[in-house]
C-alpha cells in the first residue's frame, strides 16, 4: 500500500494493485483500517482468481542448427581441439591470477 500525507493533514492509504481502493483517515493507523475495511467490503462481492496464460509457442531459434553435425566425420576431431584449446586458454588464465597473486603478496 501507499500511504501520503494530504495537504489539508489527512493521510491516504492506497492498496497499489488496486488504486481505487482507498482509506482516508486523520492519522495512518486510521487510514490503513478504513482501506482495509474498503477491501473487505470489496471482497464480500468479489473473487479472486488466478489466471493462466499460456507462453506464446515461439520456436527456439537455435533449433534450426540442432544435430546439424550428427553425421560430419570430423565432429569429434573438432570436440578434441576445442577442448584443447580450452585447457590451454585456462592453463594461461591461470598463470595470469597466479601472477596477479604474487604481486600482490609483495606489496
Amino acid at each position: 500500500m501507499l500511504i501520503e500525507n494530504q495537504e489539508d493533514g489527512a493521510v491516504k492509504a492506497t492498496l497499489l494493485v488496486l488504486p481505487d481502493c482507498q482509506g482516508l483517515g486523520n492519522t495512518e493507523t486510521e487510514a490503513i483500517e478504513k482501506l482495509s475495511q474498503s477491501l473487505q467490503t470489496r471482497l464480500r462481492t468479489a473473487k479472486i482468481a488466478t489466471l493462466e496464460i499460456e507462453p506464446p509457442k515461439v520456436e527456439n531459434p537455435w533449433m534450426k542448427f540442432a544435430g546439424m553435425f550428427k553425421d560430419d566425420p570430423q565432429f569429434d576431431e573438432m570436440l578434441e581441439y576445442i577442448e584443447a584449446d580450452r585447457r590451454e586458454l585456462d592453463a594461461k588464465m591461470e598463470e595470469h591470477y597466479r601472477q596477479l597473486d604474487a604481486e600482490n603478496e609483495t606489496k
